[in-house]
């Protein structure tokens, strides 16, 4: 008897440390994925967003504010989302500004695609903005070049070192203004797979729940990206974003994710009406 042959799955994820976590023990083996050959592609979340839209990848991470975009083509996972409780992206400057402050000034922002874009136009509505990469935010604000930047990834923990103030925290923003948290990234899969999307779910699923059963093994994958994050910084990072939360959205997940995105289409963010189903 011929064995069947395996089905290529192409999966994507960002270098971020809480990206790399959860994927660890799925690329590394340590998940079997028995049927399926498993094509890796790590790349910056706007590469992510930007492929998304052109269907290339099977299972991929990718911004909640793109997945109004891609919906037709792809399922949210129930699990696999970077979402904090009173912190998230933060706006910095060489000086405190406030809200009205804000609304003046050019914003240097890491992307309109990002989800910390759509919730910062929620925050102060219209803005001025320039994008620029995520990791060149800190240095055009404190070499003067931007009078205020958008920070995502770690660098919400190493602004100060630059000498920078915190200006606005939109996720203690969105606290406040909901009582829940901050849905930024989510994992989504192609609603092609059909009846074996869920098998693909699991997958995905036992990854993150293996990495944080073997969490040194983990984080130690996640630092293999030369992002030239230090160990403490990159424990802290994952400490945030891999959480409950990332395990299963839960109900107040599902209920931030549906309120984030309902505030969306109030503003004109969202091309069409949000098809909410997720693949559990």
């Amino acid at each position: 008897m011929v064995a069947s042959r395996a089905v290529l799955l192409r999966i994507g994820h960002s270098p971020d440390p809480d990206d790399a976590f959860m994927f660890w023990a799925l690329a590394e083996g340590h998940v079997p994925a028995p049927g399926w050959e498993l094509e890796w592609h790590r790349r910056d979340i706007g590469t992510l967003n930007a492929w998304a839209r052109e269907g290339r990848l099977d299972v991929t991470a990718v911004s909640l504010h793109t997945y109004p975009h891609v919906q037709d083509e792809y399922a949210l996972l129930a699990h696999g989302a970077s979402m904090g409780s009173g912190y998230g992206p933060i706006v910095v400057a060489r000086e405190p500004l406030g809200l009205d402050r804000l609304r003046q000034v050019e914003i240097v922002v890491p992307g309109v695609s990002t989800t910390a874009f759509l919730v910062l136009r929620l925050a102060l509505g219209g803005f001025s903005f320039r994008e620029l990469p995520f990791d060149r935010i800190l240095d055009e604000v404190q070499s003067g070049s931007a009078e205020a930047g958008l920070v995502i990834h770690e660098g919400q923990l190493t602004y100060a070192d630059a000498g920078l103030e915190k200006c606005l925290d939109l996720g203690e923003w969105w606290l406040l203004e909901t009582g829940l948290p901050l849905p930024l990234g989510v994992n989504v899969a192609r609603r092609a797979l059909g009846d074996r999307l869920d098998e693909v779910s699991g997958l995905v699923r036992r990854s993150i729940h293996v990495g944080l059963e073997r969490r040194d093994e983990a984080l130690a994958f996640a630092l293999g990206f030369g992002r030239g994050i230090d160990d403490e910084t990159a424990d802290r990072f994952v400490s945030m974003y891999v959480n409950e939360l990332t395990c299963d959205f839960g109900d107040e997940g599902r209920e931030a994710v549906a309120e984030l995105l309902r505030r969306a289409d109030a503003i004109g963010a969202l091309p069409a009406p949000v098809r909410l189903d997720f693949v559990p």
